[in-house]
């Protein structure tokens, strides 16, 4: 058992605060008590950390970013995330493309990023299947909690850059949305006959369009890809005509369209069959970043640091992501700090890296907050976490510290 003791503890269940906190964690890596004070008596064998007043939260959560698939320093060897040689590949998956022992792993825990949602790029119209996973572990296997989490979708500039030049098709804008639409009407019309009473009529099975018939019935929410504004709103159209649910990721421009937005999320919320593939979409919330970024390609050009403020502000569900290697992932709060300074606020942006992420990764029941009966992943700061001089003292995942002092 641990005993985390003497800390200001951050729930960051509905911004609960324990100003002299702890947090009692169980044999099997879950949290069982969180409160003021500490528990009495204290559980013989406990192993007991004072944290001496320091900051103790839940690990951060990135809600969007390449590790692993992507790897540090190792170029073109190391390159996994895009399979450039057919913009539909809905049945590639995450999890045979990650490199557990790249040493961003270790750089994220020891910034407090102790979870990772990852996967491919965005070459494709559709890339294929995301991982949600602990950033500790001997090997993927172990260090996935959902696979597949999500299916990536892509819009814009970068599915036309990617085969354009190479006079294949997606070249336009029209392009990418008639294949994307094309893809999931057979995928739609798959799922049907599939269905037929009279198996000499079934279909032959086919690995694309199985993977996305959790798609079209909202078990695995489409992460869509799109900077631009008319991106997003492409996004919202094709969702809208398929039932899917979704979330909108990077949303570089969603400051420009965000009533559209809040009018998405709230008919998603109103309608009982959205996001089912039988009513409207399912605007779950939009992953915004990265924020530290230079304005690289055209799409980006009316990048503002003040979109997440104006996108949570608004009544969007928000998380911040680092898009790693993008901006590397340790980072992370450093992103929320900035975007807390420049009017999403203290408290918004601390949830925008944990329980609001958690939620947008569909894993909060697992982790995003301090609260009894989630896994243990758990961190503790010498100060404010928004604070440039602030250092993560020790980190612990499933319970078992795997960066600080007692490792």
């Amino acid at each position: 058992m641990l005993l985390i003791r003497n800390g200001q503890v951050h729930t960051m269940d509905d911004d609960q605060v324990y100003a002299d906190g702890y947090v009692l964690c169980g044999d099997d890596g879950r949290i069982l008590e969180v409160g003021a004070g500490a528990p009495a008596p204290v559980p013989a064998g406990c192993e007991v950390v004072d944290a001496e007043g320091g900051w103790v939260l839940p690990g951060w959560i990135d809600a969007h970013c390449h590790i692993g698939v992507f790897n540090d320093g190792l170029v073109d060897e190391g390159s996994d995330g895009n399979e450039i040689t057919d913009p539909v590949t809905p049945q590639l998956r995450a999890v045979d493309a990650i490199f557990h022992q790249d040493r961003c792993y270790g750089e994220a825990v020891a910034g407090g990023v102790t979870s990772a949602m990852t996967g491919p790029g965005s070459a494709n119209v559709i890339g294929g299947q995301f991982v949600f996973m602990k950033t500790v572990g001997r090997f993927v296997d172990e260090m996935a909690i959902s696979a597949p989490a999500a299916m990536k979708m892509a819009l814009g500039e970068n599915p036309k850059r990617c085969y354009g030049p190479n006079a294949k098709t997606p070249q336009t804008r029209m392009a990418t949305a008639s294949i994307l639409r094309d893809t999931l009407s057979r995928a739609r019309e798959y799922a049907h006959k599939r269905q037929d009473p009279d198996e000499s009529k079934r279909p032959a099975w086919d690995m694309k369009m199985e993977a996305l018939l959790p798609v079209l019935d909202g078990r695995l929410p489409a992460k869509i890809h799109a900077h631009r504004a008319d991106d997003i709103l492409t996004a919202v159209r094709v969702c809208d005509e398929f039932g899917l649910r979704y979330t909108i990721d990077h949303c570089t421009e969603g400051y420009l369209v965000v009533d559209v937005l809040v009018e998405a999320y709230l008919r998603g919320r109103d309608d009982p069959e959205a996001g089912t593939g039988r009513g409207k979409g399912k605007l779950e919330g939009v992953m915004v970043g990265p924020l530290l970024s230079d304005r690289s390609k055209p799409e980006l050009s009316r990048q503002d640091i003040r979109n997440p403020g104006l996108l949570a502000g608004a009544g969007l569900p928000v998380a911040i992501l680092t898009d790693h290697p993008v901006i590397p992932i340790q980072y992370l709060p450093i992103s929320a700090g900035v975007a807390a300074r420049e009017g999403m606020g203290e408290s918004t942006a601390l949830r925008a890296i944990t329980i609001e992420a958690a939620r947008l990764c569909g894993m909060d029941h697992r982790v995003g907050s301090l609260a009894v009966g989630k896994d243990a992943d758990i961190q503790l700061l010498e100060g404010h976490p928004f604070d440039l001089r602030t250092r993560v003292k020790q980190v612990w995942v499933d319970g078992k510290c795997v960066s600080g002092s007692s490792r």
